[in-house]
């Protein structure tokens, strides 16, 4: 497995508060995109992704580790621990803000994905985003928590009017509101040859699907290409903070070798 990860203020910003967390010994990886105006919003994306990095740390250390948050019936113990670490984050971010008045109203959104063996768990909370590149094939594999897209998905709006809308920013969830946070929990069969892109919405609202896979797809170091993303989202306007992740989960060699000797002996 190979990733590369950067944030970015981008070009309008005073500030970042955007955040991002990699454990390579758990295979985990954690973004979150603050909410709260300067400094507060950092605190809280700060938070997020260290209590999420700690929680799964600990579980790993004791599997007998209490989960926090909903049942998440369906969901295997990876993605228990990971949606348990987002639910503590929430009540992190929700008792610093009580302590200090200073971060009243302070919130986050978090995305992360964990891989084990041949699967990886996805859990979320917001419009902070993850995305799958297979065979040539993007595909989002979460959906965002905001006004605009419920109005889509219910068919009361278009993308495009979505994308255009002065609500895009309007989150029917975060972490960090309310006392107790739903997360959405996914699990999937990792193939070899598969890339994972985790983003804030500094990149997508810069950079077309299209453009982004485009990149993604591409041969060499993901940090290289990370570095790429966030340049292009900068010259495309860089009105917010950017912050990328991207993991990939290169053919073994021993696959390689297989795929290769069966090309030779079809030509033969």
């Amino acid at each position: 497995m190979e990733f590369g990860a950067a944030t970015d203020k981008g070009r309008v910003r005073g500030n970042n508060e955007d955040s991002f967390a990699v454990d390579g010994d758990l295979n985990l990886f954690v973004l979150s995109d603050g909410m709260g105006g300067y400094a507060s919003g950092e605190v809280a994306s700060k938070i997020a992704v260290e209590t999420v990095v700690r929680h799964c740390r600990d579980g790993e250390r004791d599997p007998s580790l209490t989960y926090y948050g909903g049942l998440h019936l369906g969901a295997s113990d990876l993605g228990r621990r990971l949606a348990s670490g987002i639910s503590l984050a929430n009540q992190a971010i929700r008792g610093e803000a009580e302590k200090d008045q200073s971060k009243r109203g302070m919130g986050a959104t978090v995305v992360a994905i964990q891989l084990r063996e041949n699967r990886v768990a996805i859990a979320h909370v917001g419009d902070s985003r993850a995305y799958r590149l297979r065979h040539g094939a993007f595909e989002a594999l979460t959906h965002d928590h905001s006004f605009v897209a419920d109005q889509v998905r219910a068919g009361k709006m278009t993308q495009a009017e979505a994308e255009s809308s002065k609500l895009q920013n309007v989150l029917t969830r975060a972490l960090g509101p309310e006392p107790e946070v739903l997360v959405d929990v996914t699990e999937q069969v990792v193939q070899e040859g598969d890339a994972y892109l985790l983003c804030s919405d500094g990149l997508f609202k810069e950079l077309s699907e299209a453009q982004i896979a485009g990149i993604v797809g591409e041969t060499g170091d993901p940090q290289d290409i990370v570095t790429r993303l966030i340049s292009l989202a900068n010259e495309a306007g860089g009105e917010d903070n950017i912050t990328v992740v991207l993991v990939k989960y290169a053919p073994s060699m021993v696959g390689s070798l297989v795929a290769r000797l069966g090309r030779l002996f079809k030509e033969s």
